[in-house]
C-alpha cells in the first residue's frame, strides 16, 4: 500500500470514527428519525451532485433505478436506514467511544450470518475470535460509566443490532446484482431516505436544532456518508477489499480519540483493554494479518 492509499485509509478511519461523535452531539436534540433523514438526504444530494459531475466527464454514473430498485432498497434498509437509526437511538445514551467499539463487532456478526446464510462453517480460529469479541464487549459494557445510565442496556442492544444489520448487508452484497460501487452508494442513500421519511412525523425532534447541531448533521451526511463512500470505493479499486477493510481496526481508535477530545469522555483501562480484545477477535474471525506478520516470499520469487 503506497503513501497515498495509506493516507486515504487513515482519513477514512478518522471520518467514520467521527460519525459517532456527530451522532452523540445531534441525536439527543433531533431524535433518531429526523437526524437520519437529514443524514441520508444530505448524502444522497451530495452523491447526486458527484454523479452529475461524473456524467459530465463521460464516466457514467447511471443508477438504472427501474432495473435495480429492489437491490437499492435492500441495501438502503440494511446498510443505511436501519443501522443508522439504531446508532442514532443508542447515541442518545451511550458515549461515542462505546458506539465506535461496538460497531467493530460487525465482522464477528458476519461470521455467524455467513455460517447460517452461506453454510460456511466457523473455523476453530473463528470460534476463538467470536468468544474474544463477546468477552471484549462484556468488559467494555460492564465497566463503562455510560452503561449505568437509564436505558443503556437497550442502547447497547440497538448498537449490536446495527452491527448485525451491516453483516446482513455484507452477505447480501456477495450474491447481489453486479452494480457499480458508486451507484450502490448513491442508490442506497436515496432508498434509505425514502424508507425513513414516513417515520419522521411519528418521531419528531425533542429539541430545537442550533447551528452547531445542523453543522454536525451536515458533516454526517456529506462527509461521513458521501465523501467517506467515495474514499472507500477508491481504496477498494486501488488496494482491494481485504486491505480496505483494515479501516475496521482503525475507526474505533478515532472514535475513542474524538470522544475524549471534544466530548471529554473518559478513556479508562476497560476502554483500552475491551477495544483491544474486540479487535483481536475481529482479526481472528476475518483472518486479518498485518503485512509484517505475513510469510516472506522465498528467495528468487
Amino acid at each position: 500500500m503506497n503513501t497515498a492509499n495509506m493516507l486515504r485509509l487513515v482519513a477514512l478511519a478518522a471520518i467514520w470514527g467521527g460519525s459517532f461523535l456527530f451522532m452523540r452531539i445531534s441525536a439527543p436534540v433531533l431524535g433518531p428519525a429526523v437526524l437520519i433523514e437529514y443524514r441520508l438526504a444530505f448524502a444522497a444530494l451530495f452523491l447526486a451532485l458527484v454523479g452529475w459531475v461524473l456524467s459530465r466527464r463521460g464516466k457514467g454514473a447511471a443508477l438504472g433505478v427501474r432495473r435495480h430498485w429492489k437491490h437499492y432498497l435492500i441495501l438502503g434498509v440494511f446498510n443505511s436506514a436501519l443501522p443508522f437509526m439504531l446508532f442514532a437511538f443508542a447515541a442518545r445514551t451511550l458515549s461515542a467511544s462505546v458506539l465506535a467499539v461496538l460497531n467493530a463487532t460487525a465482522p464477528l456478526w458476519g461470521a455467524l450470518v455467513g455460517a447460517v446464510w452461506a453454510r460456511q462453517p466457523v473455523s476453530p480460529r473463528g470460534a476463538l475470535g467470536l468468544l474474544l469479541g463477546a468477552g471484549g464487549v462484556a468488559l467494555l459494557v460492564g465497566f463503562d460509566h455510560a452503561t449505568e445510565r437509564p436505558g443503556a442496556g437497550l442502547a447497547v442492544c440497538a448498537t449490536l443490532a446495527a452491527a448485525f444489520s451491516y453483516s446482513i448487508a455484507s452477505q447480501y452484497a456477495k450474491s447481489a446484482p453486479s452494480v457499480a460501487p458508486f451507484a450502490n452508494a448513491h442508490g442506497s442513500m436515496w432508498a434509505g431516505a425514502i424508507v425513513v421519511l414516513p417515520l419522521v412525523p411519528f418521531m419528531p425532534s425533542p429539541g430545537a436544532p442550533t447551528i452547531g447541531i445542523m453543522g454536525a448533521v451536515l458533516a454526517l451526511g456529506v462527509v461521513c456518508s458521501g465523501i467517506a463512500y467515495i474514499i472507500y470505493f477508491k481504496l477498494i479499486e486501488e488496494v482491494g477489499t481485504t486491505s480496505a477493510l483494515t479501516v475496521t481496526f482503525l475507526s474505533p481508535i478515532f472514535g475513542i480519540l474524538w470522544g475524549a477530545l471534544f466530548l471529554h469522555e473518559v478513556i479508562g483501562w476497560h476502554t483500552i483493554v475491551g477495544s483491544a480484545i474486540v479487535l483481536l477477535g475481529t482479526a481472528l474471525v476475518t483472518g486479518f494479518k498485518p503485512r509484517f506478520m505475513r510469510a516472506a516470499p522465498a528467495a528468487g520469487k
